[in-house]
């Protein structure tokens, strides 16, 4: 239940964030980014309903969640883009470690959706995806990708 409600959390944060980097992306990207905004909505819905069948309740969205960098223009978008999809991975590759069933074939499909649009938002992949202990450079720390 606890994975399933950080997913639920990340899942928030995302819909939050791409509203964001819709305002903020410019024209070319700005259908991909509604994509995976309309995506990360029904993850966000879907996994409330998980924690219902879990037996709880799942925990309502904050009004603002704070962004990890000044989103100022085009470039800043797509790179907080790459980053809510970086940080969703993270979150359900815990939900694949504590899940089970069709529950873990749902957290893997959305692990993969995530790094998929990482990679597009990025222009590359890591190695890795969702498990920034792998991604790791040789002093411990996610080699950044731009």
């Amino acid at each position: 239940m606890k994975a399933a409600q950080a997913a639920l959390g990340a899942e928030h944060a995302a819909v939050y964030g791409y509203g964001v980097v819709g305002g903020r992306v410019g024209a070319e990207r700005r259908a991909e980014a509604r994509a995976a905004y309309d995506a990360h909505r029904a993850q966000r819905d879907a996994l409330a309903r998980t924690v219902r069948d879990l037996g709880g309740t799942p925990e309502p969205a904050a009004a603002a969640y704070a962004l990890p960098f000044t989103v100022s223009g085009t470039d800043t978008a797509v790179r907080l883009a790459a980053e809510l999809e970086d940080r969703v991975a993270a979150v359900y590759s815990d939900l694949v470690r504590a899940a089970r069933g069709e529950r873990r074939r749902d957290a893997a499909g959305a692990l993969r959706d995530a790094a998929v649009r990482a990679a597009r938002w990025r222009g590359g992949s890591v190695a890795f995806p969702g498990l920034a202990e792998r991604a790791a450079g040789p002093s411990g720390a996610a080699t950044p990708r731009a």
